[in-house]
């Protein structure tokens, strides 16, 4: 609990306090649990002072001193904390709603779990800081330094980013759905597995950044540099869709808008293309091979496209599918334990000449109709049968590739 005395020579005002400060500075602050809602402290020293739980509801703390100081629990929403000092300062589970820390040095300050809900922290340093878990849906983070922060599991749905300074940061598994990165610097940052559905990082800097496992459905992609970022699996599609995966942000809008669009569907055929359509059942065992395989071809220098069957779509499959064939250079169809692989070969086959190589596990029989595809159609080439998942990959150059690519000079040639 606060010490009272301590309490009531705070209450009578900041010039009041700074006094009683000078006089001992060695004795420990403990204002823990204390209410200061409304009051005005700006300026005030309260370094390494204990205000664990306490209610700063409102209060004007602009310009104080909380370097090293335990926050914890505290309530401060809707206060005003410009240019306050919160350098190291601890302020796990710290509630801040609507507070305005704009141009506050929170660097190195441990914010774990805590409510950030639109706050104000334009201009705010957080260099260093720890705010995982947290949450920042909507809050103004304009101009902020937050490079080397740990945001991994945040939530910053919504919130303003422009211009930030995000080097190095972590914002591994955090909701980042609609936040606004324009113009933002994220070089070396790790957003793998997060969420970047509809989010603009228009003119932003991802140099030599990870976004692997990322969700782009809807993001905003203009003139930003990705120049050595690592882009792999990226999720194309919203929930509720099947899952398309790709491995180069700049051209996720591009795809979506491609199997949305009829008129830009005509000029498919103008692009030079790299993609490799990769058709198989995804449940556990079967994912974990086509996974495999998907990055081997990524090693080699194309660009995989899984579509994944299982999951349930708003839109109609063939047309889905017919689309993301016309994009493939050529398409790999894993047979094995077929589910709507048949149909969706039915539908392309008789009317789109693209290589396709079925592999097999050994062992196991292609579906019934099969052989009628194998026959009538000479793009559809020789099941090539593998062991496992090894033997599938050290055959794949000799067994997959190159007859694939064969065929696709040979039907370029007519």
């Amino acid at each position: 609990m606060a010490n009272t005395t301590q309490l009531r020579i705070l209450r009578q005002g900041p010039d009041t306090w700074s006094t009683w400060r000078n006089n001992h500075p060695e004795e420990e602050v403990d204002l823990s649990r204390a209410n200061l809602s409304g009051v005005d402290l700006s300026g005030a020293d309260l370094s390494l002072a204990n205000l664990s739980g306490a209610d700063l509801h409102g209060a004007n703390l602009s310009g104080a001193d909380f370097s090293l100081a335990n926050l914890s629990g505290a309530n401060l929403r809707e206060s005003e904390l410009g240019f306050a000092n919160l350098r190291e300062a601890h302020l796990s589970r710290i509630h801040l709603r609507q507070a305005d820390l704009s141009d506050a040095n929170l660097s190195r300050a441990y914010i774990s779990g805590a409510n950030l809900i639109r706050a104000n922290l334009s201009r705010a340093d957080l260099s260093d800081a720890d705010l995982s878990d947290a949450d920042l849906s909507r809050a103004s983070l304009r101009e902020a330094a937050l490079n080397d922060a740990d945001f991994s599991r945040a939530t910053l749905r919504e919130a303003t980013l422009n211009d930030a300074n995000l080097t190095s940061a972590k914002l591994t598994n955090a909701d980042l759905s609609r936040a606004d990165f324009s113009r933002a610097t994220l070089r070396e940052a790790d957003l793998s597995n997060s969420n970047l559905s509809r989010a603009s990082v228009v003119e932003a800097d991802f140099t030599e950044a990870t976004l692997t496992n990322c969700r782009v459905y809807g993001i905003s992609v203009w003139n930003t540099s990705l120049q050595g970022a690592k882009q792999d699996n990226l999720t194309i599609t919203p929930d509720g869709e099947s899952t398309i995966t790709i491995d180069q942000l700049k051209i996720a809008q591009f795809i979506y808008l491609l199997l949305n669009n009829e008129e830009i569907r005509d000029v498919i055929d103008t692009i030079a293309r790299k993609a490799v359509l990769i058709l198989g059942r995804f449940t556990p065992e079967r994912k974990v091979v086509l996974d495999a395989l998907r990055d081997a071809l990524r090693s080699k220098g194309y660009l995989p496209i899984l579509f994944d069957f299982e999951k349930p779509s708003s839109r109609n499959l063939t047309e889905t599918v017919r689309t993301l064939a016309h994009l493939a250079r050529f398409i790999i169809a894993d047979l094995t334990d077929p589910s709507s692989i048949p149909h969706e070969l039915q539908a392309i086959v008789p009317t789109l000449a693209v290589p396709i190589q079925p592999v097999l596990v050994e062992g196991k029989r292609e579906y019934a109709m099969f052989v009628d595809l194998l026959k009538n159609y000479h793009w559809m080439l020789p099941i090539h049968y593998y062991k496992d998942q090894e033997s599938l990959l050290t055959s794949l150059q000799k067994h997959i590739i190159a007859p694939a690519e064969h065929k696709a000079q040979e039907l370029e040639q007519r």
